[in-house]
């Protein structure tokens, strides 16, 4: 009875990663991008990296009024993304910079530190569609008592873009990160 049911589930989950395998291959802008569509938090989280587009995606939200203030998180960037920002008509006094992360379990990792000792509920992550699906179930596995919402930036998202774009590069080194983050972290992609 036990090996029945041990062997039932060992065939469903063969045929659900088999399965999510063609998606993947087929459909990666289906698989990495996580959007939650319109949503008000109480902070734009937007991480480093990208073409500098994640900026402009959050000034819009922020216009929007989506969440009164924005927080950039990521070293490097932080500097170039609150030029920005600024120069996007985002008011200084809205803006924080966390500028010790170097990864995406970093940018969570240090982001939600700061957002703990706000008492901070719910946040919106601005990152690159390729990358959203990590970096909300990164933020979701280290602090679970935040709700977070994806609203990434679509720069490069049309199939067409992606290999003169670079953005072939970047799809395969997710579909390498996300199961990296599973087993080094326990972040479950799915």
């Amino acid at each position: 009875m036990i090996r029945k049911w041990i062997f039932r589930t060992a065939i469903v989950i063969v045929l659900l990663t088999a399965l999510a395998a063609v998606i993947a291959c087929f459909y990666p802008e289906k698989f990495l991008c996580i959007e939650s569509g319109n949503a008000s938090a109480d902070v734009i989280v937007v991480l480093g990296g990208g073409e500098h587009e994640r900026p402009a995606r959050a000034a819009e939200l922020f216009r929007q009024r989506a969440a009164p203030r924005i927080l950039i998180s990521g070293a490097g960037d932080d500097g170039i993304n609150l030029r920005l920002l600024l120069q996007a008509g985002v008011p200084a006094s809205s803006i924080e910079v966390e500028n010790r992360s170097l990864t995406t379990r970093e940018n969570a990792e240090f982001s939600i530190k700061l957002l703990r000792a706000e008492k901070i509920r719910s946040a919106i992550l601005v990152t690159s569609w390729y990358h959203s699906r990590r970096a909300l179930k990164t933020f979701e596995h280290f602090a679970p008592e935040i709700k977070f919402y994806s609203r990434p930036s679509y720069y490069a998202f049309a199939r067409a873009d992606w290999k003169k774009l670079g953005i072939n590069r970047h799809m395969r080194l997710e579909f390498l990160k996300l199961p990296g983050y599973w087993i080094r972290y326990g972040v479950c992609p799915l």
